[in-house]
């Protein structure tokens, strides 16, 4: 954009202009590429990927833009310079986004916007309006794939430059993202998929080794245990007989153990009960006393507070009647002033 400073940096079009050249230079979603020829920002030159799922898809398909002078305030106008079966080439089509139809036009939209609506728009049917055509599905398709073969041939050599570089960034994108072309993401996932099982089976194999190989393990430990758990059980039996009396008087001990149990537990019953009835009454004065130190401290100042008023209104008696006796001054000097009497000749007749 080397000669963009030749065009009016103050004209509204040329200031949206530019700041539209920067966004679009910003675009990463991969469907779409729009440039400003260097001599004249108003012609653009765009090129769109057809849209997925459609008979569109695999397409590489160029076009061009032209705004006019009143832009953003009037729509553009475009056409489309690759055979789609869609759109015939080098015919302004008639959309709601173009300049056929400027009562549609919104100031607020882009070339961006208006790129992203035209791809849209490619599925649709032409129902006959300007510039539209209506090929079969299967001629669509082979127009798809000879678009990518070579670019269009239009224009000047800078426009064919233009083209040419923006048919190659294209493929280069693509090439970079091979997920949404679906052919070469679906070789690579299918390659992983065969591998995986046979790496998942080789996994329980060892797994299942292992299991039988701790198996015998606890197996051999058990018998091992069995052996010593017997031994201490005829132990215990020998001094069984030895020890009948205390055999025998083992089964009265829990029995008076069981009945000193019931008894135990009524008698904790009512203890807890009065030892909580008694803090009862032993917190309530406690908590009275606090109580009437905050009324005695409360009676002390309401009290100093009843001597500081009968203070503060001598004071301001006092004060009252000094304000009183200035003011009276003032007015008998001011009377005094009027009538043409002075202080010294009142003196006077007074005495």
């Amino acid at each position: 954009m080397a000669e963009a400073p030749r065009f009016n940096l103050r004209n509204p079009a040329v200031k949206r202009i530019m700041q539209e050249i920067k966004e679009i230079k910003q675009d990463t979603s991969g469907d779409l590429l729009a440039e400003a020829l260097e001599t004249d920002i108003f012609e653009w030159h765009f090129v769109i990927r057809g849209p997925r799922d459609t008979e569109f898809e695999g397409g590489i398909y160029h076009g061009r833009i032209l705004l006019p002078a009143e832009y953003p305030f009037k729509p553009p106008s475009f056409m489309m310079l690759s055979p789609n079966g869609r759109f015939e080439t080098q015919v302004k089509i008639c959309l709601s986004i173009s300049s056929h139809h400027p009562e549609h036009w919104q100031p607020s939209w882009s070339v961006r916007t208006a790129l992203t609506a035209l791809i849209a728009f490619m599925p649709s049917p032409g129902a006959g309006a300007l510039g539209a055509i209506d090929f079969s599905k299967e001629e669509r398709r082979v127009l798809a794939a000879r678009s990518r073969a070579e670019p269009p041939r239009f224009g000047s050599a800078e426009r064919q430059r233009v083209i040419e570089d923006m048919h190659a960034r294209m493929l280069a994108m693509e090439a970079a993202q091979p997920g949404p072309s679906g052919s070469g993401s679906g070789s690579q996932q299918a390659g992983p998929g065969p591998q995986a099982e046979p790496v998942a089976a080789p996994a329980p194999a060892p797994a299942a080794e292992a299991a039988p190989a701790s198996a015998p393990s606890p197996s051999a430990d058990q018998p091992a245990e069995a052996q010593p758990s017997p031994a201490p059980a005829p132990a215990p039996a020998s001094p069984a007989p030895a020890s009948a009396a205390a055999s025998a008087a083992s089964p009265a001990p829990p029995a008076a153990a069981a009945a000193a149990s019931p008894a135990t537990k009524p008698a904790a019953a009512p203890a807890p009960t009065p030892t909580r009835a008694a803090p009862q009454p032993q917190l309530r004065p406690a908590q009275l006393q606090p109580q009437q130190q905050q009324e005695a401290a409360a009676a002390a100042a309401a009290a100093a507070a009843v001597v500081g008023t009968t203070g503060t209104d001598h004071v301001l008696t006092a004060l009252m009647w000094a304000l009183y006796v200035g003011i009276g001054a003032i007015l008998l000097r001011k009377v005094m002033g009027v009538m043409g009497v002075e202080l010294g000749d009142l003196a006077e007749m007074l005495q």
